[in-house]
């Protein structure tokens, strides 16, 4: 049996016969290397993901393999209490555990697909989004922490200003390692070794200039990495409470409570519609104001699809670039009054 989101499964009340043509199960003869690149398949995030979502099928009371009645009745269990886009992906979990372990898949059934998107019709909401950062938010934080002359306080500067100014997802941003950074004439380089949009390893490069204003990313990393005396190994790392530095690489979570601790310091009002990816989206928009072209910003950020970024930079011009202020703005609407009255006078006449 292939150990892809393998959990100790209940007892099924009724297994279902496996598909004719489904892989047969090979746990006991698998390589190891072979078990390897298996679960090099799917990201550990994934895995991670998929692992509790089978978790929480098991602790309702499904049973693996399970059926299609089965997988309705879990649907309608939690249709009022869960997101429908929970309980999807719980279902693509469940689908892919079937899948893996090669017996036929109930959660793909059109009955069940049906039934969610009806759950979604009924009980969707709007998906809550982060708030972008403004560049101008993340200057006020970088000249709080430059007043604190901690270390976490020098790790943290790195942090943030590398997470906007590489627009770096936060695993992204936690799996750098120093032999990733490379220092040049203009700037510095990061090269991330595999990131979500690419999945295959080829590597990605993000430059981040040198900057001549209240952030500088580079220069708040050399600050860190020399005040922690860090010469290989992970970037960012946590720092017990007696100042030690860990020779683990920081936890993705703990991105979002750097940063609202942070932000919370800064005086910022809106810090519970903060997260980690509002660097990201912080980046994008702000840049979008100064001007940088949508080419500039999606490289920037890694984003595969344009429809993302626009979305960012259409946030971003939401009051600048609007029908309804144009209307709204008296004087604009004065200066063509009286050139309208003598048009159409004309053509009275």
């Amino acid at each position: 049996m292939s150990d892809e989101f393998v959990l100790a499964p209940a007892a099924p009340l009724s297994a279902p016969a496996p598909l004719r043509n489904a892989v047969t199960p090979l746990d006991a003869e698998l390589s190891a290397q072979h078990r390897a690149f298996l679960a090099a398949a799917t990201s550990e995030n994934t895995r991670r993901t998929y692992r509790s979502a089978i978790k929480h099928f098991l602790a309702w009371g499904g049973a693996l393999p399970a059926d299609e009645p089965m997988m309705i009745r879990y649907l309608l269990a939690f249709a009022a209490s869960l997101n429908p886009r929970t309980l999807a992906l719980r279902l693509t979990a469940l689908s892919q555990w079937h899948v893996h372990q090669g017996f036929a898949d109930p959660a793909s059934t059109p009955t069940v697909r049906k039934t969610l998107a009806g759950i979604t019709r009924t009980n969707g909401k709007p998906k809550k989004k982060a708030k972008a950062l403004p560049v101008e938010d993340l200057e006020r934080i970088v000249a709080q922490l430059a007043n604190l002359e901690t270390l976490k306080a020098l790790r943290d500067n790195a942090l943030l200003q590398i997470g906007f100014f590489g627009g770096l997802r936060r695993s992204e941003l936690v799996a750098i390692d120093v032999s990733h950074i490379g220092m040049q004439t203009e700037g510095m380089t990061i090269t991330l070794p595999r990131s979500k949009t690419d999945q295959m390893g080829e590597g990605i490069v993000k430059a981040i200039p040198y900057g001549d204003g209240a952030c500088c990313p580079a220069t708040a990393l050399r600050n860190w990495l020399d005040a922690a005396g860090i010469a290989s190994g992970p970037l960012f790392r946590p720092i017990s409470k007696w100042g030690e530095v860990s020779a683990a690489a920081l936890h993705e979570g703990s991105v979002n409570t750097i940063l609202e601790r942070c932000a919370r310091l800064a005086g910022l009002d809106y810090v519970p519609d903060l997260s980690s990816h509002s660097l990201r989206r912080g980046m994008a928009t702000s840049a979008h104001r100064a001007g940088a072209n949508f080419r500039d910003i999606k490289r920037q950020g890694g984003w595969r699809h344009d429809g993302t970024v626009q979305g960012y930079i259409e946030e971003a011009g939401r009051f600048e670039d609007n029908a309804a202020g144009t209307l709204l703005r008296s004087g604009h609407r004065q200066d063509r009054q009286p050139a309208r009255r003598a048009a159409k006078q004309g053509h009275d006449k």
